[in-house]
């Protein structure tokens, strides 16, 4: 579901004389339908960049990015948009939406954006925001008001709604308490059952030991690892 060839990638800093810096090179991998691949690796190594550049957010320099059908590393916006409308979910650590829209309608925005029927998609959301404990009397509100653990879960209902057949997920179970992240586990696992193919940064090793049927260290794609 995922195909990864020979990636690269180098950032140009522009305020300093546009010195440019390879991050990553010739990075291969493949992630099949049912299966959580995860990133390990030391802090820079290039776990974020990895997921960003599959995102999309971040242009490769060469190699290819196969996600289904589509190679995100050549795809136009137009492209990209509907993969990510229909096919590749992706759960941050960061929870960016519009400011005053309520919480059931930011859950609910994928499935609307695919036609769902409005009741049928609020009540997906409600059915996940309950599950993860989010209390039904801040579903009106803006969930930019809530705490950090509250907007970590209100993201994971976002990027679970809809089944995407791929999934990024980036530290899904940072900050939670022990029982919203038993609950992402068991969605996670659920996904897993029904042949999302998953890449994943989980620095929590019981997690990761957990969900991960592989492992593979961004250092070896480092440039100063390449033969």
């Amino acid at each position: 579901m995922i195909r990864i060839c020979n990636l690269s990638k180098s950032f140009t800093l522009h305020n300093q004389g546009a010195a440019v810096i390879p991050v990553m090179t010739d990075a291969s991998l493949s992630v099949a339908p049912g299966e959580c691949l995860g990133l390990i690796g030391a802090s820079g190594a290039g776990k974020s960049t990895l997921m960003r550049m599959i995102w999309g957010n971040y242009l490769a320099a060469s190699g290819s990015i196969m996600v289904g059908e589509v190679d995100v590393a050549r795809a136009s916006p137009r492209e990209i948009i509907a993969l990510r409308r229909g096919t590749l979910g992706y759960v941050s650590q960061f929870l960016r939406v519009v400011p005053r829209v309520a919480t059931l309608d930011v859950v609910a925005e994928p499935l609307l954006t695919l036609g769902v029927a409005p009741a049928e998609a609020r009540a997906r959301a409600a059915d996940l925001l309950a599950r993860l404990n989010i209390p039904e009397r801040l579903w009106s509100l803006s969930p930019t008001t809530f705490s950090g653990g509250e907007q970590q879960r209100v993201n994971i209902a976002r990027g679970f709604v809809h089944p995407y057949p791929a999934l990024l997920l980036d530290e899904p179970t940072a900050s939670l308490d022990a029982v919203n992240r038993e609950v992402v586990l068991s969605l996670i696992e659920a996904a897993k059952v029904r042949g999302a193919a998953i890449v994943g940064i989980f620095h929590d090793e019981v997690a990761r030991t957990r969900l991960c049927d592989r492992l593979v260290d961004v250092t070896c794609f480092a440039p100063d690892q390449a033969q």
